[in-house]
């Protein structure tokens, strides 16, 4: 039988479908873990109400639980406090920048203006002379940048 412990040990090798490099553990959407007698209840909180890769992950997760011994893995959906960027692990933030991603700042806050533009490092050279050439990259949680000095492109994983 699988104990919560163990249970976070396979939720940190089950990789976002997004951005494998990363778990969705690391990510900092698994919020809980339960395990009793065989059963294993997951919360998740995803990155965003409407984000396409939830029932990929949801799936995932239970594939990785049973593989492991779990019998039964009940996996509850909870909205509130939304997911933000803050809770990404500082492991998964050098992973992301090995990966050629920024990693996200700390969250926007409600003081900020809504044109707040971060000063982003380049994943390549590390430079801060960047600019954005789209709000949006590969994902809607990304935006598309390239640094003015080595002028290669790289995403910037928005904080949120």
């Amino acid at each position: 039988m699988l104990t919560s412990a163990q249970a976070w040990v396979i939720l940190h090798r089950v990789p976002d479908p997004e951005i494998p490099v990363i778990s969705v553990a690391e990510l900092g959407i698994v919020r809980e873990v339960r395990a009793n007698a065989g059963d294993v209840d997951v919360v998740l909180t995803p990155t965003y109400s409407g984000c396409p890769a939830t029932e990929v992950i949801e799936r995932s997760i239970r594939d990785a639980l049973s593989a492991a011994g779990a019998r039964s893995v009940r996996i509850e959906t909870r909205l509130a406090p939304p997911w933000t960027t803050d809770w990404i692990e500082e492991t998964a933030r050098e992973k992301l920048r090995a990966y050629g991603i920024a990693p996200p700042g700390a969250a926007a806050g409600t003081e900020q203006p809504l044109a707040f533009m971060p000063r982003v490092e380049c994943t390549h050279c590390g430079s801060s002379n960047t600019e954005r050439l789209s709000q949006y990259g590969s994902t809607a949680c990304k935006a598309l940048y390239r640094c003015r000095d080595c002028l290669e492109p790289f995403e910037y994983f928005k904080p949120i």
